[in-house]
């Protein structure tokens, strides 16, 4: 299972990296834009979001939004002895550090805690999906043991192709209910 896990990331992130710049801004836009329209965005006060990097859905277009919208942002901070996250939140983009695989994270000396139950709607990023909520993540198992007592909602944003038919599903994988692609809005089965 480890092996289809790394072959599919490996596939995946390869078709990720196809994109050229002005592709990816104008789905990353359209996903963002449909996003905006949707009850579990327009209801939450608080938004958890990964800060993201290429070529991932944009995110830093959705957290200046979130923030002229009025709303708190979240996002979050590993920590790789107990493999677990937690959500800071972030007020201005110089609060964040590059410190772990190169994610962009938030400095712990400037930023409060969020706990999960103050976070509305989670965007859950990940490599590939499926339409019943499903995802492959990027390996480290963060999100699922973040996700295991979260009871927020939970989106995941991903480019169209990003959408599979079948990938391995573990015992400890926790789908999303909802997939905003930029060709559409995939509610999945288990919401």
């Amino acid at each position: 299972m480890e092996t289809e896990k790394k072959f599919l990331r490996k596939e995946m992130l390869g078709r990720l990296k196809e994109l050229n710049k002005p592709e990816h801004e104008q789905r990353s836009y359209e996903i963002a834009c449909k996003l905006y329209q949707h009850p579990l965005w327009l209801q939450a006060k608080t938004i958890g979001i990964t800060v993201s990097n290429q070529p991932e859905a944009d995110t830093w277009q959705i957290i200046k939004q979130a923030w002229d919208e009025g709303k708190k942002v979240a996002v979050p901070k590993c920590i790789p002895k107990t493999k677990e996250m937690v959500f800071r939140r972030l007020e201005c983009f110089t609060d964040l550090e590059s410190v772990y695989y190169g994610l962009w994270e938030p400095i712990e000396a400037v930023t409060e805690e969020v706990p999960g139950g103050e976070i509305d709607t989670v965007i859950v990023p990940g490599l590939a999906y499926m339409k019943n909520g499903y995802r492959l993540g990027f390996g480290g198992g963060y999100y699922d043991r973040f996700l295991e007592g979260y009871k927020g909602n939970k989106v995941s944003l991903a480019f169209a192709f990003q959408v599979i038919n079948s990938l391995p599903v573990e015992e400890h994988d926790r789908p999303v209910e909802m997939i905003i692609t930029d060709e559409q809005v995939w509610k999945t089965s288990d919401a």
